[in-house]
């Protein structure tokens, strides 16, 4: 089965630059503690890794 992946934001995008919240928003999340589930792609965690300090991230198995 494919891995996915539970994202969750942790932290407020205001007063990081306009990078850091580009890929807040291109991972879909919006407000502090919205969480999204995406396929675990080098795609998405090159997002994630972008940002580390902003988010949580818990791998799923399904």
């Amino acid at each position: 089965m494919a891995k996915q992946l539970k994202i969750t934001l942790v932290r407020s995008v205001i007063g990081y630059n306009k990078n850091q919240q580009a890929n807040v928003r291109a991972l879909g999340l919006g407000k502090v503690n919205s969480s999204v589930v995406h396929n675990d792609t080098p795609d998405i965690r090159g997002k994630v890794n972008k940002i580390p300090h902003l988010l949580k991230v818990e791998e799923i198995d399904e």
